[in-house]
């Protein structure tokens, strides 16, 4: 397993690939996940191997955007496929990191501990400091795409996202989840003063 050769291309492949509108999905967004599995890999105990495979799923986990933003989770899948072989990945290893990958669709439904793992990386910021920041960026992608129009749609929506989800490592449960919780109960009375629902 190269780890390093594969990580060299798809981070080649998203800075030329990617689109200027991803504010969110951007290359900055992938390498925020693949820090955020380092530190949860260190947190959780996870052995060197499966470190690999967090890391490798994180940096091709939003891939498929190089593609669409349509099923880019699956068109990630296709991409790992294709390239991982070439970097010595057994199929059994490509396989894992597929199912990381889709583990992280929207809802989240990872089935084993990896899958548990790269899904708190990759929402990690719901519970961080840095919420209101990169909430802003994913609300401008989602504009960018006419998927929302107005702040008043995408508090709403942030309510419902924060309210379905939940963390599922020790780690961020312990250390995401009461700031993601205020961050919840701030949107709420935000959302509280709007006079009519959409």
């Amino acid at each position: 397993m190269n780890y390093h050769a594969a990580k060299a291309f798809i981070l080649d492949k998203l800075e030329r690939e990617l689109s200027e509108r991803l504010y969110y999905h951007g290359i900055h967004h992938t390498l925020d996940v693949l820090y955020m599995i380092e530190e949860l890999c260190y947190l959780e105990n996870v052995s060197p191997h499966d470190a690999l495979l967090l890391k490798t799923a994180a940096l091709f986990h939003d891939s498929g955007f190089t593609v669409s933003n349509k099923e880019h989770e699956m068109l990630g899948c296709e991409i790992a496929r294709n390239a991982l072989p070439k970097y010595d990945y057994t199929p059994a290893e490509i396989e894992a990191v597929c199912g990381m990958i889709m583990a992280t669709k929207i809802p989240q439904s990872p089935k084993t501990y990896l899958e548990e793992i790269i899904c708190d990386a990759d929402l990690d910021y719901l519970g961080r400091d840095d919420f209101y920041d990169i909430g802003s960026t994913l609300f401008e992608e989602l504009k960018a795409y006419d998927v929302l129009k107005s702040e008043e749609a995408w508090n709403r929506l942030q309510v419902d996202f924060l309210q379905k989800h939940r963390f599922f490592t020790k780690a961020n449960r312990q250390r995401r989840a009461h700031r993601k919780e205020q961050y919840l109960h701030e949107l709420e009375a935000l959302i509280a003063t709007y006079s009519e629902k959409i």
